[in-house]
């Protein structure tokens, strides 16, 4: 019996049509016509395009580049830079076709092309090549070449900066900041813009001359290269306000250009440079001239995307400086065929604009929000009812008549916002609207929203001695304690206790039931806690009890709802780009950035140098002390003694009497004096601790003044300061960072004093050198100190800080500043094997026997106290310090007098 033929799989069909089409577009790609090779290029590019692979036609495609027609050699190029990263060596086949169209004399676009397309070609072992093509382009007579060279050399620093750099070509952009031709001008700029970006630092240096030609060149480049100037601008420090006003007047006119983003990059610039303005009538009429350009760009028939860029960008504006939206409260109004995003964007900006003045027209429109069937954007209406109350006392009881209409709705997710938004008010003005309690006990039936019930509850906690059936209303929610949410038991267990402290008799059989519960059968871990905390307080301490239930909250206010100081100041820097869409700082969600930050931190510790290293390169074998006959911090075991008793017995934990030598720690060297073999070359056993030297510890500042602690004279806040005391070799010094966060104040004249402490420190001179710091500008001062100050005789305390008084031109400021330990720690600690024996024998010593670990700084580093000595009311400490981060493995001894257990 004969079987049926085999039938051909339709993969294999296809594979033979695909072959066959391929063998095609060959044969068409070696034709003499131009029109042929044309359509057959094309089709090549729509099959890539759509993902299918024709890199085998790599070699028929290059032997066109050597085409007169130039629509031709354009579709060839575009096929060679998308396969050039994949096939680098046949990319190489296509050099030197490049580098003949780079030269060449006639077309000036061609040689553009040919440029352009080198910067496309992401390949280092090709950009070696492109150097010369690219230096005789950057010269080109031609500007439209120069322009495009100019983009090229920044897309190939990207690729291998080293070549770059070694080629010069950064001094050849740099030069073409003085081109005569804007464009060229604008794209040096954008040029250098990116390589600044790759590289982590300043490539563009901007000074009077610099930024004149580069206003110059605004005024006739394209949109895309005034949106590159105006962000260089962006980057430059004027020298007065004199020189910001003048650059303000010159930016002013983009305001009115008709791309976004042009108009975005220069309110950047004026929001920047407002700053440094001092003249209050010309930052109001510069910020008033930013209005009329915000408001177009929410006009009808805007995309709602850009609408919704604008508002993000609007909202930082507003609240940095509100006069320039204020009276333009109907532009954010809803529509009601808005797009769910712009709608609550611009319900956010509402709340910033709220002011006494337009309130009751605010409140009007919010009324009508709460109305509507979107549940999300009705939620974001009536709290931003709530935020209004919160934000002006004045308006407050308006605000509260809303919301008291919103609960009389009936409708369950108004209702439950309202509550969540009268716990807050409630919580900025306590007993003020009780009025409103009996509504909202009368909604205890609808209340599905975890965040809902934890409010309703809070509130009956808190008025539990006005509302009379409060014992009632709380068991109900207990019924079913253990399937509540997590917050809703937190509230519940919080608002019984305040029941059984004010309400001893109607809460006592609530509270005994309810704790049981939560310690018993609660798997949360902090609820059964925080019980267990209650129980005990109650049956120990019901006073005690009673301060902790009632503590003074924290309080709440608008500014609970606003972007911080520090992160708007950044966000208004990147005004017009994601950053200010996203919120966050751009090294946070770009990884490019984030490598460059990364790459430019400092070196981490455990990098400076191994201990060993250290040791022979610095000590001979006779000076290097025996590390078996200490204690390291892995052989350290800590006292298991209770922490009372350790408080009473400061002097017997320490065991720093006069007890006889524990012989057994003290190294071989010591014990047997006689035994010690004295080195061959003394000079060398004494220089050589003078030529060790070890790196200082860096430490990190520390916030020592809020900008909202105001002075002790006029009470002016917004200055903070960032410090930290610092080893500078061997000086110690103190660092300052400075930074204005008001609006309108300028600090300057700073002098500084110490209180007496216990290392004596001071400053060698009152004044603190700075400049003006001008309204969201930073200055970073260094003030050196000595220890010859007057004398503390309290022993320092742990951690220990440093008592600051700071003078300016505005106040005066009282803050502490913490101080490590560290810095009081010689470049080399080291003693001399000799004096240390001698030292070790005095009969008046008392010997160690076991180690004490201080933390002292955040490096880790350990202290060991291993002998002391009391002599004419001194006691000597003699230490080993252990940094398993700093030096692996070594030991250094000090000497400390006059504070240390005396």
């Amino acid at each position: 019996m004969n079987r049926p033929p085999a039938k051909t799989s339709g993969s294999s069909q296809s594979r033979s049509r695909y072959g066959k089409e391929v063998k095609e577009l060959q044969d068409a790609l070696n034709q003499n016509k131009i029109e042929q090779k044309r359509d057959a290029i094309r089709k090549i590019i729509d099959a890539m395009t759509r993902g299918k692979d024709v890199s085998m036609l790599f070699p028929d495609i290059a032997k066109n580049m050597e085409t007169a027609n130039l629509e031709l050699k354009k579709l060839v190029y575009l096929y060679i830079i998308n396969y050039a990263k994949i096939l680098p060596d046949l990319a190489i086949m296509a050099i030197n076709s490049f580098r003949k169209d780079a030269r060449d004399k006639n077309n000036p676009f061609l040689r553009a092309l040919a440029i352009r397309t080198m910067g496309c070609i992401r390949v280092k072992q090709i950009t070696e090549y492109l150097m010369d093509p690219i230096k005789e382009s950057i010269k080109d007579e031609d500007s439209y070449v120069r322009k495009t060279a100019a983009i090229c050399i920044a897309k190939l620093y990207d690729v291998s900066p080293e070549l770059i750099e070694e080629q010069g070509m950064l001094k050849l952009l740099e030069n073409l900041l003085n081109d005569g031709n804007a464009m060229v001008v604008s794209n040096a700029v954008c040029a250098l813009l990116i390589v600044q970006e790759i590289k982590g630092k300043p490539m563009l240096q901007l000074n009077t001359y610099t930024v004149q030609k580069i206003l110059t060149a605004m005024n006739e480049c394209n949109e895309w290269g005034v949106i590159y100037t105006l962000d260089a601008l962006a980057l430059y420090q004027p020298e007065d306000d004199k020189e910001a006003e003048a650059i303000l007047e010159r930016v002013s006119p983009r305001l009115c250009h008709q791309n976004p983003g042009v108009v975005l990059s220069a309110c950047k610039i004026m929001m920047k440079y407002l700053d440094l303005i001092n003249n209050p009538e010309v930052i109001r009429s510069n910020a008033q001239k930013m209005t009329a350009p915000l408001i177009s760009l929410l006009g009808l028939g805007k995309e709602p995307e850009i609408v919704y860029v604008a508002l993000k960008n609007i909202n930082l504006i507003v609240q940095k400086r509100p006069i320039v939206i204020e009276k333009e409260i109907k532009q954010f109004f809803c529509n009601f065929n808005d797009p769910i995003y712009i709608k609550l964007q611009k319900l956010e900006i509402l709340a910033k604009l709220a002011n006494l003045d337009n309130i009751q027209q605010i409140l009007h429109e919010l009324k009508e929000y709460t109305a509507e069937v979107d549940v999300e954007f009705v939620r974001k209406a009536v709290r931003t009812i709530g935020r209004c109350a919160i934000k002006l006392d004045k308006a407050a009881e308006k605000c509260v008549t809303a919301l008291w209409e919103c609960l009389k709705t009936k409708v369950n997710y108004v209702v439950m916002e309202s509550i969540i938004v009268i716990r807050d008010i409630f919580r900025k003005y306590p007993r003020k609207y009780e009025m409103i309690l009996k509504d909202l006990c009368d909604n205890l039936r609808s209340l599905e929203d975890p965040e809902a019930k934890a409010s309703m509850i809070w509130i009956i906690g808190e008025y539990v001695d006005t509302i009379e059936n409060a014992d009632d209303l709380l068991a109900s929610f207990t019924e079913n304690f253990k399937e509540e949410a997590s917050v809703v038991q937190h509230a519940t267990l919080l608002a019984v206790m305040k029941l059984v402290l004010q309400r001893p008799n109607d809460g006592m059989a609530l509270v005994q039931g309810l704790l049981k519960t939560a310690t018993t059968e609660c798997e949360n871990p902090d609820l059964r806690d925080r019980a267990f905390i209650y129980w005990r307080l109650l049956t120990t301490n019901p006073e005690l009890t009673k301060q902790i239930v009632f503590a003074e909250r924290s309080p709440i206010s608008e500014a609970s709802f606003t972007i911080e100081n520090e992160l708007l100041d950044k966000l208004i820097e990147n005004i017009g780009n994601l950053s200010s869409i996203y919120y966050k700082k751009p090294e946070s969600f770009v990884k490019k950035l984030r490598d460059v930050i990364n790459r430019g931190a400092p070196a981490d510790a455990d990098d400076i140098g191994d201990g060993d290293g250290l040791i022979n390169n610095g000590l001979t074998s006779d000076d290097a002390p025996n590390a078996q006959d200490y204690q390291t911090s892995s052989q350290y075991q800590p006292s298991t003694q209770a922490p009372s008793q350790i408080q009473q017995q400061p002097v017997d934990l320490l065991d720093l009497d006069d007890k006889p030598p524990v012989q057994s720690n003290i190294p071989q060297q010591v014990q047997q004096p006689q035994q010690v073999q004295q080195p061959q070359n003394p000079v060398q056993v004494q220089q050589a601790p003078s030529q060790q030297k070890f790196p200082n510890i860096r430490i990190p500042y520390a916030e020592v003044l809020p900008a909202t602690q105001p002075g002790q004279q006029n009470q002016i806040a917004g200055l903070q300061i960032e410090s930290a005391f610092q080893k500078n070799q061997d000086k110690i010094v103190l660092e300052l960072k400075f930074t204005n966060r008001t609006q309108d104040k300028i600090f300057a004249d700073f002098a500084i004093k110490f209180n007496n402490n216990p290392f004596k420190l001071q400053p060698d001179v009152l004044e603190v050198t700075t400049q003006r710091i001008e309204p969201g500008t930073s200055f970073l001062a260094t003030v050196g100190i000595n220890t010859n100050g007057p004398v503390c005789g309290d022993p320092p305390q742990m951690p220990y800080k440093v008592q600051v008084a700071l003078k300016s031109n505005i106040d005066v400021y009282y803050f502490n500043i913490p101080c490590s330990l560290t810095v009081f720690f010689g470049p080399n600690g080291l003693i001399p094997q000799q004096k240390f024996v001698e030292i070790t024998q005095n009969p008046n010593i008392a010997k160690k026997a076991e180690s004490i670990q201080l933390s002292i700084d955040p490096q880790a580093v350990n202290i060991y106290i291993k002998h002391s000595q009391k002599k004419d009311l001194k006691r000597i400490m003699y230490i080993q310090w252990e940094s398993e981060k700093i030096h692996k493995e070594m030991n250094f001894y000090l000497i400390q007098q006059n504070w240390l257990m005396k």
